[in-house]
């Protein structure tokens, strides 16, 4: 594992604006932190560098595109089926959007954005074929909230 990489609490608050949105300029996050925006942009492309920043990513509301249904799925697998099969069996199901392998029961949380519930029904039913999933459980999200995401109020 990788040395853990010095980061003071300015580092964290530059993190927590970009987090925010990542198309802040160096001039804004200076101006929130009390800083010149020369050291504001070595600090984040040294962030960069030591890997704690990763990448830059647009937000998308998947509502817009037509996928309204957010669930989850809890999957058990038999017990002699491997994290990494876990992983590539849901990766393979197209809706999937997100994989969690966790310690207890269940084996694997598996995220869906779909359309319907009938294209729900579809991919619960092809993970179900894997030979070595032995249980599910689906839990249909009613709202959420991620940190840094902007999302207009739920309607009444």
């Amino acid at each position: 594992m990788p040395a853990k990489p010095e980061v003071d609490s300015l580092d964290r608050q530059i993190l927590d604006l970009l987090i925010e949105n990542g198309r802040r300029s160096v001039r804004d996050i200076a101006a929130r932190v009390r800083l010149s925006p020369s050291p504001v942009k070595r600090r984040i492309e040294r962030l960069e560098r030591l890997g704690v920043i990763v990448g830059y990513t647009a937000l998308v509301d998947e509502d817009r595109l037509g996928d309204t249904i957010e669930a989850f799925a809890e999957v058990r697998y038999s017990g002699s089926t491997d994290v990494e099969s876990i992983t590539a069996s849901a990766r393979s199901v197209p809706g999937v959007t997100a994989v969690f392998t966790v310690a207890g029961d269940p084996d694997a949380l598996v995220h869906f954005r779909v359309e319907s519930i009938q294209h729900l029904h579809r991919l619960i039913d092809q993970i179900r074929r894997d030979g070595n999933v032995i249980g599910t459980k689906t839990l249909m999200v009613l709202d959420s909230w991620r940190r840094g995401e902007r999302r207009s109020a739920p309607p009444h």
